[in-house]
């Protein structure tokens, strides 16, 4: 990787982490919400949920070991479909067995990443988008009913971008030392899962 792309991806970061506090400079004044007590709350959703946290890590790992236009496509597959996820929530359509889904998602990201397996780019983006919706489902049923829904749902985006980009930078900067870390990774991942199915 080179100077400048280093140099972006450390920035994104850098801003990411500092949207909290960006805005909780400016709260809101719609409704009597403060809007930046939300986009906090939301943005440390995913933060505090174990399952959600390594879940989205792996896929920004497994983006980069598929290399190529899967680097994009594969996040941003998954936080679309949690977005869309989200929203259904928010309404009370939550389908039944989610949190397995969600733990079948982490336990087959991890068993992608731990046998290299290389998918075309559009069925790598239809699979995250599956595993994206099921995590969509529970953001949108666990936003506070006193919260402003979008400050909250753009909170909890921008962690999942966050963590979508700490995996992918590390499976990028990985990728010039050796696989292996990242099929390890890949292992732990589909341990945690499995242990996840176990008890949920």
């Amino acid at each position: 990787m080179n100077r400048s792309r280093s140099s972006l991806i450390c920035r994104l970061s850098a801003l990411s982490v500092l949207l909290p506090a960006l805005a909780s400079a400016h709260p809101g004044h719609d409704g009597g919400h403060d809007l930046a007590w939300d986009f906090s709350g939301g943005f440390a959703h995913p933060l505090g949920g174990f399952d959600h946290l390594l879940a989205m890590v792996a896929v920004g790992l497994w983006a980069a070991q598929l290399g190529g236009r899967s680097r994009w496509l594969v996040p941003s597959g998954f936080v679309a479909a949690l977005a869309l996820g989200a929203a259904l929530g928010r309404t009370g359509f939550v389908p039944a067995g989610i949190e397995q889904g969600i733990a079948a998602s982490l336990f087959a990201i991890g068993l992608l990443i731990a046998s290299a397996k290389r998918l075309p780019p559009v069925a790598g983006l239809v699979l995250t988008a599956l595993f994206g919706i099921f995590h969509g489902f529970a953001h949108g049923a666990e936003i506070p009913a006193a919260a402003d829904s979008l400050s909250y749902g753009l909170g909890f985006v921008a962690a999942s971008v966050l963590l979508h980009g700490l995996g992918l930078g590390l499976g990028m900067f990985n990728s010039r030392l050796s696989a292996r870390f990242t099929r390890l990774a890949g292992v732990g991942f589909a341990s945690a899962g499995a242990v996840l199915l176990l008890v949920s």
